[in-house]
This record gives structure tokens, C-alpha cells and sequence, in this order.
């Protein structure tokens, strides 16, 4: 899929905008600096239902007071997304190419190299916007209504600002279905990626597969976690569980792990952490094994393995709240089918990316699996995201990565 190429002055919303009217005394935590409004405090005349999703409009409190610019969505629960703290603020390219100069000074700043997240949505003033840089190419995920609509603004500033070689507009994020978005695909401006492109942390080379990996291609995310745990890898065998394209395991190798073992049920992201293994010169220290996490734990540890380093990073197992109880089993499970693989004296490493599962609860169903597996150990560390997916001041509950590391008797 192709998008049509974005003009060089893409027509933009100009002030004045239409109104959006909060109900009575809906605007207080607003004026506090909270970038959102949810759809049970506006008042959802004929007028703004008739609006279409992504409008930017200017946000006004029940006595007529204009607040703030935001982009307005009355189909979802998160109905206004501020975007400037002022009223009937143009919205257009040079204020996005603003923002992304910002953004790319922090970064340059905190990452060592071209490859990071360049734009983490609200945390950055694009709400509902991620950019992911892996040097001269970019992948895009709108995951709201007003960045899908404001797109072409998008683009262009990004082509202003990095001038990439293409990017790589991502379709396929459930952020995108609760916008009442299409959730399928991508779409690319600029040359077209002909294979896997180049991600380089701290001197340690991976592949990423911008059009076909999961989420943007890469996990940007993990960055210093990679670091964390490769510190501890030297002379130890590793496993890392739900490796995708070996994030972990090719850190640790790389690092001088003697072996490393990379278990997913993606033969693709396996592909890709063998022909990266190649790369960094690892190849012959770095096995894939094509399989079901739990069933590969499980059979190793009918087999006796150990190892000196375990790593288990899935996939969300809590994708909405209902989820939560079913997931926290499956989290506590996990960590007791680790927890036997791992030698005493060595190390456990286990990671949530569920928005849903709070960190206390997270932490205390690693230590419950941990201990249902016969073992005790210590914590040595309580990890988050790394530090180019930064959080807005009031939205700490949008940390959605955990992590813990443990050393195991």
C-alpha cells in the first residue's frame, strides 16, 4: 500500500476553530496540564457529533472560556487530545516540525546514534503519534483520529526536519481500532525499505523488519535493558524466551556469553536474530529454536537444562482490563517455568509491556512463580522503558513497560 506523495505545503487547519463545549465543572483537571478529556465530560451536541473524527478544534468550558487547541474525536472514549495550551492555535506544518526538533534534540542528547523513538505521542506534544528512527528510515504509527487526519502535515515535517530516505506508516495497531481507525497494513512515502534495515545499540548491530515485524519493527523500548543484562552475560549461558529478533540474546552474546539460545514462535524474527548473529560475529554462540514459550521451557527443563541468564519478554498477556486476572497468571506461570531453568547463582529477567498490569502487581507475580518454583532470590532492579519514551507529567499511568531483574539462589 502506497500513500499518494504529501505535497510540500499540505493544506492545514487554520483558526478559528470550531467550538467544543465541556460539561459544568468538567475543566479542572484541564487547566491542571491533563492532555486529555474524556467523551463523558463534553457536551456532545448535534453540532460536535457531526464533526468528523480528527478535527482540530478549540476546547471551552461550560461558561464560554476558551482553554486550549485539541484534535476531537467524538466516537471514542478519549474525545479531546490537547495539542497546544492555548485556544485557536494553528495547527500546521511548522508547528509539528517544531515539535520534532525538540524531540530530536532530546534525543541526540540521551541515545548515542540514529536509532531511537523519536516521537513518544503525548510525552512529545503529537498526541497519539510514535515515530521510530532506525537512521534513514522512519516508521509511523497515527494512533489517533487527529494525527491520521493531520498526516499530510506530518510527513512534510518530518521530510522538512530528517530529510529520511522513506517511512513506513504502520496501519496495524489496536491503539487505531479504538479510534475507529482501519487497523491493517501500512502505507509508505519515500523509497520503499528492499529488506530488513540496520538497528545499532551500543555497538551491538540487529535487523528490523519495518514492514512486516511487529509493532514499528524493533523494540526501541528495551534498549537499556538490553544493556542491563548483557552486563551479567559474560562466560554465562543464556536463554531468552519471546526473543523476537534477538534483542536480548545477540546483546549478551555480543557481550561474551558463551552460548545463547533464542526461542520464539516467529520463524521470521528467528531468521532475523540469526542473520544479525552472523553480523556481530556470533554466529557460532547463538542457537534459534523455532517453538511455544511455555512448551520450550517446559521441555528444558525436562531435559536438566540451565542456564546462567534467563530472559522472558512476551507480548501483552493483559490487552484490556478484563484480561487482568488471566494475565497475572499467566505472568506468575511463566516466571515458575523460568525460574527452573535457571542455574543457582544466576539471573532472571522478566518483562510486561501490558499497559494493563499495574507494576505492583506485575512484581508480585514474578516473586509468587519465583517461589512456586521452589527458588529464592533477591531484586536486584525494577526497570522501565528507556529513556527516549519519555512520560507526560500527567500520565505516569502511561508507563506501560516493567521489568524486574532477579538473582536467583
Amino acid at each position: 500500500m502506497t500513500a499518494p506523495e504529501t505535497p510540500s505545503d499540505p493544506a492545514a487547519p487554520t483558526p478559528p476553530h470550531p467550538r467544543v463545549r465541556l460539561l459544568p465543572g468538567r475543566s479542572t483537571r484541564l487547566r491542571r496540564g491533563h492532555p486529555w478529556v474524556y467523551s463523558n465530560e463534553v457536551a456532545m451536541t448535534a453540532e460536535a457529533k457531526a464533526l468528523p473524527p480528527g478535527t482540530v478544534v478549540t476546547v471551552q468550558d461550560a461558561g464560554d472560556e476558551a482553554l486550549a487547541t485539541a484534535l476531537f474525536n467524538p466516537h471514542s472514549l478519549i474525545a479531546l487530545r490537547v495539542i497546544v495550551d492555548r485556544p485557536d492555535a494553528a495547527v500546521d506544518t511548522d508547528l509539528i516540525a517544531a515539535r520534532l526538533h525538540r524531540a530530536l534534540t532530546l534525543r541526540a542528547t540521551l541515545v548515542d546514534g540514529p536509532c531511537y523513538r523519536l516521537v513518544h505521542a503525548e510525552a512529545d506534544g503529537l498526541p497519539g503519534l510514535i515515530v521510530d528512527r532506525f537512521g534513514d528510515w522512519l516508521a509511523v504509527q497515527a494512533n489517533s483520529a487527529g494525527m491520521e487526519r493531520l498526516l499530510p502535515q506530518v510527513l512534510a515535517a518530518l521530510d522538512r526536519v530528517l530529510a529520511p530516505r522513506g517511512i513506513v506508516v504502520r496501519d496495524d495497531t489496536t491503539g487505531r481500532t479504538l479510534e475507529g481507525l482501519p487497523a491493517e497494513g501500512y502505507r509508505l512515502h519515500g523509497a520503499t525499505p528492499d529488506g530488513p534495515v540496520p538497528v545499532i545499540e551500543r555497538g551491538v548491530r540487529y535487523r528490523a523488519d519495518l514492514l512486516g515485524g511487529q509493532k514499528t519493527g524493533w523494540y526501541h523500548d528495551q534498549r537499556d535493558n538490553h544493556a542491563l543484562v548483557a552486563g551479567l552475560a559474560q562466560g554465562r549461558t543464556v536463554l531468552d524466551v519471546y526473543s523476537h529478533s534477538g534483542g536480548f540474546g545477540l546483546a549478551c552474546a555480543v557481550a561474551g556469553a558463551s552460548r545463547v539460545l533464542c526461542v520464539d514462535s516467529a520463524a521470521p524474527a528467528l531468521a532475523l536474530a540469526a542473520a544479525a548473529a552472523a553480523d556481530n560475529g556470533v554466529a557460532d554462540r547463538v542457537e534459534t529454536r523455532e517453538a511455544e514459550a511455555f512448551g520450550a521451557m517446559a521441555a528444558l527443563a525436562r531435559d536438566g537444562a540451565r542456564f546462567g541468564v534467563v530472559v522472558c519478554d512476551p507480548p501483552s498477556f493483559v490487552k484490556s482490563r478484563k484480561d487482568l486476572a488471566t494475565g497475572a497468571k499467566g505472568y506468575r506461570k511463566m516466571a515458575r517455568r523460568a525460574a527452573a531453568l535457571v542455574e543457582p547463582g544466576g539471573f532472571l529477567f522478566a518483562a510486561s509491556c501490558s499497559h494493563n498490569m499495574p507494576a505492583d502487581r506485575f512484581l508480585q507475580e514474578i516473586t509468587k512463580g519465583l517461589a512456586q518454583g521452589g527458588r529464592g532470590g533477591r531484586i536486584l532492579a525494577q526497570t522501565g522503558a528507556a529513556l527516549d519514551h519519555p512520560l507526560h507529567p500527567a500520565l505516569p499511568e502511561s508507563a506501560y513497560l516493567k521489568g524486574v531483574l532477579l538473582a536467583v539462589d
